[in-house]
């Protein structure tokens, strides 16, 4: 498998208000053996993390919605959004950041969660790698509204669902956010409910 020689020549920092964009200038050796000088930005947000909340016994996953500027402005009707349960990762393992995340944003305070699988969701030009993970869930382990944190300026609205009707809404569109619709898919393909 051909594996390119790539030598940085210069790195430049475009923003780092919210996040990072550089701007790397760099020689790229092709497989026809010619070098070639390109030219890329790429967005450092840092690596996140991502979880289905399934019950299978209700037949129900837990979803988010909220809005989302980037989708906004892009067309997006309002910038709402459909998710499965999300987060950046801290200084912590994904597992553990993902299970914080999931009592912040949806209530529920969850003890085990399964890894699935690892993915980058725009590698032409974000740095971030996603930890996708499953996890049940049951009523009990409400412990409260959830809504996300104020000092993170969240406003999430939580959302429990069929499974069918999640499914159904990537049909419809109410759904289009990737890392949700890869999650209802494995969990359709593993039949978790």
């Amino acid at each position: 498998m051909y594996q390119p020689d790539i030598h940085i020549k210069k790195t430049e920092i475009l923003s780092d208000n919210w996040y990072t964009l550089k701007k790397l200038t760099y020689d790229y050796l092709k497989q026809d053996g010619a070098w070639e000088e390109q030219v890329r930005e790429a967005y450092d947000r840092g690596n996140g993390a991502v979880v289905l909340l399934y019950h299978a016994e209700k037949g129900t996953v837990v979803l988010v919605r909220q809005f989302r500027m980037p989708t906004y402005i892009n067309g997006n009707d309002g910038g709402m959004m459909i998710e499965a349960c999300a987060g950046l990762l801290d200084e912590r393992d994904p597992a553990h950041c993902i299970k914080r995340e999931v009592e912040e944003e949806t209530g529920y305070q969850i003890q085990e969660v399964t890894k699935v699988f690892e993915a980058y969701m725009s590698p032409g030009s974000v740095t971030e790698i996603l930890h996708f993970y499953i996890a049940e869930y049951h009523d009990s382990q409400k412990v409260s509204e959830g809504g996300g944190l104020d000092e993170e300026h969240e406003n999430i609205e939580v959302l429990e669902l069929p499974f069918e009707k999640a499914l159904e809404m990537i049909a419809t569109g109410e759904i289009k956010d990737a890392k949700t619709i890869m999650l209802l898919q494995y969990a359709l393909i593993q039949k978790l409910m």
